[in-house]
């Protein structure tokens, strides 16, 4: 079913959305899904703004083998989150902050792929097959060393002229989850079907891979405005989950709306990805353990039963965010394990110099030099 509201394909967004090139053989379904037509354009009022917190950042550590991908967040309990306010991305007045609560991002690997929860309060609201009417999220990263936070890599072309090399520089990797078509707790993302297609749509459950340059300028992965790329990919995974929902061997799309509208609780959205793809058109970020990555996360929430539009999300920070991907555990961990480390060598090293002056000891007692007692000798003289 076609959204009757505005495009899902619009994370970050604060202009038009251009005409997206799509495959002419993907089916009617996925091309219901992709955008091809032009939106209004969204644009800021007044000169942008910004004071970010400098100080947050996310971490994800080395923890393999917990997490199952089911949008629980049973298996992240003992996993440390950094917890975010959520302000409007065009308009980060503390004023407006989303009413719900405070999003919490939760990172970690496993030595070969990065696994993200994240968990926010409120009330469940769904409507089947209309995006907009549900809430939806979605991750940005920094590709090109030149792309910025603002305007989603900040490449100063329009549409017509935006390319990957007018705008080389500038390349931001989203992945996006719209849940109007997902069920609960069934995973979605790459798929045999579109990936075998080669591109980075999801007609199944509409979690996406996507690239831009700036908000005028955002493709599927495999798609752009010099044309198609078969060997695109989308490689995430990924499921949501909501707190109030009391069935947990499973739904089936017969089931929605799944719970009643307006039960309090928290929604969970749980993604994964490798630490590295076989991307070679600049279009997915690349991880490596031990460095640190920029990222952001934007929320979208049907206010007062309000369909939400591109570009009236919120945001964790109004600039970039710090994704460390760690060697070990935290810092902590880490420090009391070198200070273990360095009191038992200090005592190794301790032990071994008493050992060796016993040894030089008793050497010198077994072979060393020995005092003949002194006897007197009775000559006879005659």
């Amino acid at each position: 079913m076609r959204d009757s509201g505005p495009s899902p394909l619009d994370p970050f967004a604060r202009h038009t959305m251009p005409r997206i090139s799509v495959v002419l053989l993907l089916p009617l379904l996925l091309l219901s899904l992709w955008p091809t037509a032009r939106v209004s354009s969204h644009h800021e009022s007044g000169q942008w703004s910004c004071e970010p917190e400098l100080e947050v950042r996310i971490e994800a550590g080395f923890k393999p083998g917990i997490i199952t991908l089911d949008g629980h967040g049973d298996d992240w309990k003992d996993i440390e989150g950094s917890e975010f306010s959520l302000l409007p991305a065009l308009d980060p007045d503390a004023d407006k902050e989303y009413g719900g609560g405070k999003m919490t991002v939760k990172a970690l690997h496993d030595g070969t792929s990065v696994f993200f929860l994240l968990q926010v309060d409120g009330n469940y609201v769904y409507s089947k097959g209309e995006s907009p009417k549900c809430p939806s999220v979605a991750l940005m990263f920094q590709i090109g060393d030149s792309a910025t936070y603002h305007n989603m890599g900040g490449c100063k072309e329009g549409t017509d002229t935006c390319t990957n090399k007018t705008c080389k520089g500038h390349e931001v990797d989203i992945m996006h989850f719209s849940i109007g078509t997902a069920i609960p707790g069934r995973l979605y993302g790459g798929n045999p079907i579109d990936n075998g297609e080669g591109n980075g749509g999801d007609r199944f459950g509409h979690l996406v891979d996507l690239y831009a340059w700036s908000p005028h300028c955002r493709y599927i992965d495999g798609t752009g405005p010099t044309g198609n790329d078969s060997s695109a990919q989308n490689n995430w995974d990924g499921a949501w989950w909501h707190s109030s929902f009391n069935v947990h061997s499973g739904f089936v799309e017969e089931d929605s709306p799944y719970a009643s509208d307006g039960q309090k609780g928290t929604y969970y959205f749980e993604f994964s990805r490798p630490l590295r793809t076989m991307d070679r058109i600049q279009q997915d970020a690349q991880f490596a353990i031990g460095k640190s990555s920029k990222m952001s996360v934007a929320f979208w929430y049907p206010i007062n039963g309000n369909p939400w539009h591109g570009s009236g999300h919120f945001s964790i920070n109004c600039d970039w965010v710090p994704l460390d991907i760690s060697f070990g555990g935290s810092s902590l961990t880490r420090t009391a394990s070198q200070s273990s480390w360095d009191a038992t060598t200090a005592f190794s090293l301790l032990l071994s110099v008493v050992s060796l002056c016993l040894s030089v000891f008793v050497v010198y007692r077994v072979f060393g030099p020995r005092s003949i007692p002194y006897k007197p000798m009775e000559i006879a003289l005659g």
